[in-house]
């Protein structure tokens, strides 16, 4: 558990840090300045893609395209109960700021989410040949 946990943390940092510096790009580039709020909901926002990503061994029974639309889904679901709260308590949220929230989301979220896959992918068929290994050696 506490290993799972570490591997969480580094891939949320990773994660954030990489949101946050594209961020500071386009930020500097379009002239732009930020604030407290939206490096904090950055913060929650890559908290939850990257929870919900480590979420895929819940759903082993199902096809991997299934499990990356049924996560996406997931993730759109906690992200509106953070913006119902964050528009409750902060700043209301104008439905054009939903629509480019879920824009701006959708975009790194599907970048950074095939790069998870792609090393998930790539690490089972590396286990797969070493088992296959131990099974061809096992049996001469």
């Amino acid at each position: 558990m506490k290993e799972k946990l570490g591997q969480y943390l580094v891939e949320l940092c990773c994660a954030y840090t990489l949101v946050s510096v594209v961020g500071a790009i386009v930020n500097i580039l379009a002239g732009t300045q930020t604030n407290n709020i939206n490096v904090l909901v950055m913060f929650v926002t890559c908290a939850i893609g990257t929870f919900v990503l480590y979420l895929y061994r819940l759903f082993d029974g199902l096809s991997p395209l299934m499990i990356m639309i049924l996560q996406y889904l997931i993730c759109c679901v906690l992200l509106a109960i953070m913006l119902l709260l964050l528009s409750t308590f902060v700043d209301p949220i104008s439905p054009r700021g939903w629509y480019e929230y879920y824009r701006s989301f959708t975009i790194p979220y599907i970048i950074l989410a095939g790069f998870f896959y792609y090393r998930v992918f790539s690490e089972t068929k590396k286990q797969e040949k070493l088992l296959l290994e131990i099974q061809e050696r096992a049996q001469n």
